[in-house]
Order: structure tokens, then sequence, then C-alpha cells
């Protein structure tokens, strides 16, 4: 009972000083909060291979489930302490301040950190160290489940201060609230197409509701950026640097298109895709009007929170839609979908264009500058290679007609045809959703008269290229996977 009642305190302390940090990082910044900065640490630290792993096991859940994986170690590493103490209080005094000297090391190492970011690492390891002394001292003498209920108390209401401090960040955030404030301008929207949604269950829908878009990055805290203080720099290998406000940004010539946005960690097969209606000021004329320098071949981003990536400056002056885009099916962009202002390029896996919460545009080169990911062994440049995917059936189905449909994408290029095989059979060409353009995912169906018994179906797709889609296996790294999806359904 002497070990259980140590480690109880010791949980209560841990509880303790969380709590604390993370109501002291509510006024100074949330990325402040020691575990979102060692959390952050960790994902810039994680070797590709890694991260592959998270995305693949978790999906869209890798953050907290990185998040569930650091408070398990803290739980670990606060019963230490709490044995520690028992023994001698200022071991397990030494144990919290060498804990809080991590985090104020943590905090430091993120992007834009300033002296405000130790607070709550210092206020918390203070903290942790007096509810340690005080929680050591008068249980003592207790009976020992009431040393466990007090200490159990202690945790709860803890738990509940530091959730409540976190909810509260939410609430009273800065993104939060500009974007509540915000009015989308109109733009030149592409004429409407008919046709573009199968309608199918099973099948996901032509655009994707803002609620269920993928959501892969490297942010645990969403930066919350205001959009009156905001401010985007052109800077780098121009003739005329500039800076421009939100206000200049939505006085300026909008368009609205539908562009499909991929993931180069999707699987085959895989989820982490989506199609959006995107509002936003084209890129081409900004970089055009500010000068690129001629040995200029890349453009590096830069979000709020320090994150990089780097487009092809050619692919950006090609004609494609590449945006500035401020709003996303009709809102203002969503806080973790990158408000105020990302950036979306048609054609290009996320990794090297899709930059949310946008800080600032370098016109640079390759050869000068590595973004985040191609520094952690991925490839410069990332264009989207032609895939598709089976969506339904699924499992088991009845003898008869049955529809096989699903999605084909190749953006920039387009989906000029979609192709079904079922078993050892002949491919079978799939009828094809209308689409606005060459930059979304098409929607495809085929009427397969299933017999019963197990059944192998896959599907190929061509790009407007006349580019057949690959059959040769390969991993999301270090340019997006390649293969052919298939499916196994039992008729019966």
């Amino acid at each position: 009972m002497r070990r259980a009642r140590a480690v109880a305190v010791g949980l209560a302390a841990a509880a303790g000083a969380l709590a604390i940090a993370e109501l002291v990082a509510v006024w100074v910044r949330p990325e402040s909060s020691p575990v979102l900065a060692a959390g952050s640490a960790v994902i810039d630290a994680a070797p590709h291979w890694l991260k592959d792993f998270a995305v693949r096991a978790f999906g869209t859940a890798d953050k907290p489930v990185l998040l569930g994986v650091i408070y398990l170690v803290l739980a670990g590493y606060a019963a230490a302490v709490g044995l520690l103490a028992a023994r001698r209080l200022w071991l397990g005094q030494a144990g919290v301040a060498l804990l809080g000297l991590a985090g104020v090391l943590f905090a430091l190492g993120r992007p834009g950190a300033g002296p405000a970011d130790v607070l709550p690492a210092v206020a918390g390891s203070v903290a942790g160290a007096w509810l340690l002394a005080v929680l050591a001292t008068r249980t003592k003498e207790m009976e020992g489940r009431r040393t466990l209920l007090v200490a159990g108390a202690v945790a709860g209401v803890a738990v509940l201060t530091g959730a409540g401090a976190r909810a509260w960040s939410g609430v009273r955030s800065a993104g939060t609230r500009s974007r509540a404030q915000v009015k989308l301008p109109s733009g030149a929207a592409m004429p409407a197409v008919e046709g573009t949604d199968l309608k199918l269950p099973g099948l996901p829908s032509f655009v994707t509701p803002n609620d269920e878009f993928y959501r892969i990055d490297t942010a645990l805290s969403i930066p919350q950026v205001d959009a009156e203080t905001w401010r985007l720099k052109l800077r780098g290998m121009v003739d005329r640097p500039r800076t421009i406000t939100f206000a200049e940004l939505l006085a300026m010539p909008m368009v609205e298109r539908d562009i499909t946005l991929t993931c180069v960690s999707n699987e085959v097969g895989g989820p982490l895709i989506g199609n959006a209606r995107w509002l936003g000021v084209p890129l081409a004329p900004l970089l055009r009007e500010a000068g690129i320098h001629p040995a200029a071949d890349q453009l590096v981003m830069r979000s709020s929170d320090g994150w990089t990536c780097g487009s092809p400056v050619a692919t950006l002056l090609d004609g494609r839609d590449a945006l500035l885009a401020v709003g996303m099916n009709g809102q203002p962009l969503p806080i973790e979908h990158g408000f105020p202002v990302r950036v979306v390029v048609p054609g290009l896996y996320g990794y090297v264009s899709a930059c949310k919460w946008l800080a600032e545009l370098e016109v640079s080169s390759f050869a000068e500058f590595d973004a985040y990911w191609v520094r952690r062994g991925w490839s410069a440049q990332g264009p989207i290679k032609t895939s598709s995917r089976i969506d339904t059936p699924r499992g088991r189905v009845r003898a008869g007609p049955v529809q096989v449909a699903g999605v084909a994408w190749a953006q920039h290029r387009g989906i000029a045809k979609v192709e079904v095989q079922v078993g050892d059979g002949p491919w079978q060409e799939a009828r094809l959703a209308a689409v606005p353009s060459s930059d979304t995912w098409r929607q495809w169906v085929h009427t397969w008269e299933a017999t019963p018994g197990e059944h192998r179906i896959r599907v190929r797709a061509t790009d407007g290229t006349g580019q057949v889609q690959t059959t040769a296996r390969a991993p999301v790294a270090p340019d997006g996977a390649t293969g052919l999806h298939e499916v196994s359904v039992r008729v019966g």
C-alpha cells in the first residue's frame, strides 16, 4: 500500500503541474504548453518511416495518439517521482525540476519562441514540486485508502482544470474570433457542370464537406492567426518584394475553383484525399508582378508555425489555378485548414504545396533551400501520380447486377478512362461522371453481373495524356504510393 500511495502522490502532483502549465499557456500562447512543445519536437525529430507508420496506422488520429503516448510516458515518470519522494522528498522534487527544465528547452526550441514561452514549464514545475511536498508530507499518516482518495481527487481536479484551460484557449483564440468577422468577397467561378456526383451508396460526394476533409500536418496546436494583424511577406529572388495585408488580399480579383487535394502519405486506395471549392487570389500574377529572377526555380512557403514547403516556380506559372485561398466550400477557411490564408496548387502533393496558415513566400532555388519534408528524405518535387480507388462494394453482396464504383484522380492531367477487372477476366471500361476541370477527382461506376463465390476486383485509370496507371507497387515515400487498388468481395 505504501508503494501505491507514493505512485498516487506522484501522479497527482504531475497532474497539478500540467494543469498549471496549461493555464499559464492560455495567456502566453498555446504553443508554449510543455506537452505540445514536446510533441512538436517529437514530430520534427521523427524519421520519415515512423511518420509513415503513424499515418498508415492511425490516419488523421495520429496526433491524439501521439499526445496519448506522451501522457503515458509522463504518467510513468510521475510514478517514479512519487516513489523517489517517498524515500527522500528532495529526490522527487529534483525529478520535477528536471522535467520542468525539459519543458523549458522544448518550448524555446519552437519557431517564434520568446522568453515568455518558458513561463508555463516554470510555473508547472514550481506547482508540481510544491504539490508533491504537500501531498507527500500530509498523507504519510493517513490510512492507505484515504491517501489514494485524496490523491485521486487532486488529480481529477487537475485534469479537469487542464482540459478546461485547453478548451478555453480555443474559444478565446484570435483565429476563432477573427474568422467569425470575415465576410468573403465573390469570385469568378467556373460554370456549373451537371452530373459530377453519381450519388451512389458508399461513394463519397463530389464535394467533400469541410468537417470531413482530411487533415495531415505537423501542428499539434492549431495556429491561431488574427486576420487583422496577418501579413504576407513576398521576398527573396525578386525585383519588387512586398508585404500584403488581409484586407488588401480580399480586395484583389478572386476566382472560385473546384480542386482536389491529395496527401503524399495516401496509401493505394487510401482516404487522404478530398475535393473542395476554393476561393482565392491567383498566385501567378503576384509572382510575375514581383519580378522573379531568372535563376529562381523554387517558391518556398512558410507557415506561421515555421513549417515550410517548396513548389517549382515553373509549375506555379504554367497556367494552372494555383491560389492563395481564403475560402473553402463557401465559408472562410476553417481554422484547422489554414485560416486566414493557405496555398492550393492542383497537381502537386500537399507536402510541397499546401501550406496552411501562410505567413511568407520566398522566391528561391532548390539548390539553396530544402523544405521541411525534403530535409527528412522526401523528394524535392512531388507531382501527383495517377491513381484510382474502389469505394463500393465491400464485403458481401448478392448475386446479380452490382454497382462497382469509386474515384480516380490525376490532378491537372485529368482522368480520361477508368477500367475494372474482376478476377483474371478482361478489363472493362467504366462509366465516368462529368468534371468541371482536370483538377478534380472523377467518380466512376461499372455494373458487374456478380456470380456466387469469392471475387477479386481491381481498378486502373488512364490520365488525360494517355498514360495508364502503373501496376508497380511502391510505398508512399519518397514521392507517393503506386499500384492498383483491389478489393475482395463475397457473392452469395
